[in-house]
């Protein structure tokens, strides 16, 4: 029988598909400068707590589910807003939402073992499952700090005089940040007053709390329609995505928004909590442009049963429809009284605050307070013959920079086109190249390229001619004083660039 011919489209076929290189929606890569920079900025928060007496704890990103708890603002969605998986064992799995949560449950398991009050930071990330937006991400960075087993409200009046320490230590100046507080007390008597008193009216207190929680991103109007039946994004019915609302008639959404308002005289234990803490705050000179009672701070989400409080940034920013609006919040937390008796049925009071890193670095770099990475690039030896023992030598270099505290990295590439490896060290930002020939090896030399001043020179250098000829910013030296003439020339760096 004839040869078939080999058919090209069936061996198409049988290729194997390249997966697509794509992040995942509500997700985000990090640079080198965006890591450093938040580290630096960690640093100086840590150091704010440490000064408060609180000592670090880190939990695991998962968490049985039911120890988790259905507390999130996002109960309309899958899974109740957290990503779970099911164990080989049967239990479901959740990664954390929150850092609040499961410092709870840790507190519960180890509650014969801990010193209470124990007070208790944390940093790590938290992931949501919630639809992605702009500016609303899946995973971000939180700061926790807590104290369990305090049921004063000086431990209250502590973590918001922490927070103003903080934004302060951040170099926020006094007038661009205020740390909000207010009594969920109060708001759940209006809430018994409007008739959604009871465990029955859960879910549609949660939804008045999501609602009143967008009053500085919607404003009183906003408020009102998600109050009622709901609000479309667009500003019409039928444009943009819609919100649905808590469904409270018109009196009743009148009253919540009074209280907003502030039209409302405070009683009892909300009022004389308040008072307290408000007294404190005088005593240790945080005045009202620091810390300040307002009745529209809420929290969103259910845990919280006493004092709440937030961090708001008050300078302007450019928003992505171009309008100028106040930054807004950096940051919250409150009193959570009733989250570790959940495991141990004994009455543990607790209160916290959380940062959102990612936010506030946002905040800083439009303040200007982040800067560029202090961080230099490596000096680089570059390769002129890699193969025998020359390898070695260069590595050696590398390795007696190392040594003393220099940064440094040889050249990994294709050695045999050396224009590349230039190319590679003016590309990274490297300050300074390395040069050694087998001639220079001999003579026990090397040539040093300030590649700084060898890009301000090459700039007066009209042809390739010249630039060979004058070779900018390049030099001799005896390979013996390397390292005292890299660190000579990094300081002389340093110094031009300061």
């Amino acid at each position: 029988p004839a040869l078939r011919k080999p058919d090209p489209m069936s061996d198409k076929k049988n290729k194997p598909l390249k997966p697509k290189a794509r992040l995942p929606r509500g997700f985000v890569d990090r640079s080198a400068d965006d890591i450093r920079a938040s580290d630096k900025m960690i640093a100086k928060i840590r150091e704010v707590y440490e000064r408060y007496g609180f000592d670090p704890v880190e939990t695991p990103m998962f968490e049985y589910t039911d120890c988790l708890g259905k507390f999130l603002p996002d109960t309309d969605r899958p899974n109740a807003g957290v990503f779970s998986v099911m164990d080989d064992d049967e239990q479901w799995m959740s990664l954390r939402y929150d850092l609040t949560a499961p410092l709870a449950r840790y507190v519960a398991e180890n509650i014969n073992d801990i010193q209470l009050p124990f007070r208790s930071y944390r940093a790590g990330y938290v992931f949501r499952n919630e639809k992605p937006g702009p500016g609303r991400f899946r995973q971000f960075m939180q700061f926790d700090a807590d104290t369990v087993g305090a049921p004063g409200v000086q431990a209250d009046a502590e973590m918001c005089m922490m927070m103003a320490d903080t934004m302060e230590a951040l170099g926020i100046a006094r007038g661009d940040y205020v740390i909000r507080v207010n009594n969920r007390k109060a708001l759940d008597g209006v809430m018994e007053a409007v008739g959604l008193g009871g465990e029955a009216h859960a879910a549609r207190r949660l939804t008045v709390l999501r609602a009143i929680d967008k009053l500085d991103k919607f404003g009183v109007e906003g408020v009102r329609l998600l109050l009622g039946k709901g609000r479309w994004d667009g500003g019409a019915q039928g444009q943009g995505d819609f919100t649905q609302g808590a469904d409270l008639d018109e009196k009743q959404g009148e009253e919540i928004l009074k209280f907003l308002n502030g039209e409302f005289t405070l009683h009892g234990e909300a009022g004389a909590e308040l008072q307290k803490l408000e007294q404190i705050f005088k005593d240790c000179d945080y005045g009202s442009d620091r810390i300040r009672i307002d009745p529209s701070v809420v929290r969103g989400l259910e845990y919280y049963t006493g004092m709440v409080y937030e961090a708001e940034l008050l300078f302007d920013v450019t928003n992505e429809k171009g309008e100028k609006v106040q930054f807004g919040s950096v940051g919250g937390g409150g009193r959570y009284d009733g989250l570790v008796s959940r495991f141990t049925g004994r009455d543990v009071p607790a209160t916290g605050f959380s940062i959102g890193v990612s936010r506030l670095m946002t905040a800083l770099k439009n303040l200007g307070k982040l800067g560029e990475s202090a961080t230099m690039a490596p000096v680089l030896v570059t390769v002129m013959d890699g193969e025998g023992e020359a390898l070695g030598r260069y590595q050696k270099m590398v390795q007696d920079l190392r040594n003393a505290a220099i940064r440094a990295a040889m050249y990994q590439g294709n050695w045999k086109k050396f224009g590349n490896q230039l190319k590679y060290a003016d590309r990274r930002g490297c300050p300074i190249a390395l040069i050694q020939g087998s001639e220079e090896r001999a003579n026990g030399k090397l040539q040093i390229k300030d590649l700084i001043e060898g890009r301000k020179q090459a700039e007066a250098i009209s042809s390739n001619e010249q630039w060979r000829e004058t070779r900018p910013g390049q030099y001799e030296i005896d390979e013996a004083d390397m390292v005292v003439e890299i660190r000579k020339l990094l300081a002389e760096q340093a110094k031009l660039d300061g």
